[in-house]
């Protein structure tokens, strides 16, 4: 399929710049270069009705979290919640540079939005992030009345490592019997271990390589077997029966198409009620791009649209 000219002007100018591929980095330097990225190619944020920055109860320490309430919505309304964990290959990224994300999808859904600053590797390897987030739900769950989120009502979204975090946590709350509304998955990481032919077909050239998946996998999964583990490549888990509904959305010039589309049947095999869309033409991490990317907008849009008609059922 030809890849957006939007998207190719992306890669271009990335080209121009001379940017040295992430995998020669040190993860202090690709975080450095995220936060730059992120900035250089996301529109300034949206206005949202409030914003707070916080600490909350992690397995090893305290895990900041960032709470975002939707344009227009009363303090002291108490909102259905979508938990939001970032993208970076389980390596960058944090808060910052997945604002915007974050506020157009409290401003689209018209719920709060409650984005987790999980541990990243190396200094954290698999399975912290997938505890950090874990945490975060059983924070809603005990404590988030009082913070204006309605525990009874969450759903867990993430684009790409978060993707992954979020289908992750889906299983382990429906493992806990703790009912999810939805799960919103954007071009998510499902199978470290497997091998399809997006992979293949855009191992080069198209932002994400396969030499950065692989510098990602290496700093995450650091003991053999964990790409096998489920709680790693949900692709893997013995069933899918009783999940979360499900949006699953992916792009289609990014090597991690058809492990998303590859989800979306698993879950619809297992019946539960899934929506599988595919930007054809676009790049990995495309939702960020706003500035560059007129459709970035359009997939927030749709996903936040999806995540408000889950929690008004």
């Amino acid at each position: 399929m030809p890849i957006d000219v939007q998207a190719q002007s992306v890669l271009d100018l990335i080209l121009a710049a001379g940017r040295p591929p992430i995998e020669t980095l040190t993860p202090a330097a690709a975080r450095d270069a995220a936060r730059a990225s992120a900035l250089f190619f996301a529109l300034p944020p949206e206005a949202v009705a409030a914003t707070e920055t916080r600490a909350i109860p992690g397995p090893a320490g305290p895990v900041p979290v960032r709470t975002y309430r939707p344009f227009g919505a009363h303090r002291d309304a108490t909102l259905p919640v979508l938990i939001y964990f970032h993208g970076g290959g389980f390596v960058i990224c944090d808060l910052d540079t997945h604002d915007g994300v974050c506020r157009i999808l409290a401003n689209r859904s018209g719920c709060a939005v409650l984005a987790v600053d999980y541990r990243l590797a190396p200094e954290h390897p698999f399975p912290a992030a997938v505890e950090d987030a874990w945490a975060a739900v059983a924070w809603v769950r005990a404590e988030g009345r009082a913070a204006g989120l309605d525990p009874a009502c969450i759903a867990v979204s993430g684009d790409s490592a978060g993707g992954n975090l979020a289908a992750v946590v889906a299983l382990l709350a429906r493992d806990a019997k703790l009912p999810l509304a939805f799960q919103c998955l954007i071009y998510p990481v499902t199978d470290f271990a497997g091998e399809t032919q997006s992979a293949r077909t855009f191992a080069e050239g198209h932002l994400l390589t396969r030499a950065s998946m692989n510098w990602f996998r290496g700093l995450y999964l650091q003991r053999p077997g964990d790409s096998e583990d489920w709680r790693a490549s949900p692709l893997r888990a013995a069933s899918f029966a009783g999940v979360a509904p499900a949006m699953v959305l992916t792009a289609g010039c990014d090597p991690l198409r058809d492990e998303g589309k590859a989800y979306a049947d698993r879950l619809r095999e297992a019946g539960v009620a899934v929506r599988y869309r595919c930007y054809d033409g676009q790049i990995h991490a495309f939702v960020g791009m706003n500035k560059m990317i007129d459709e970035a907008n359009r997939a927030l849009a749709e996903c936040g649209e999806a995540v408000k008609a889950a929690l008004a059922a």
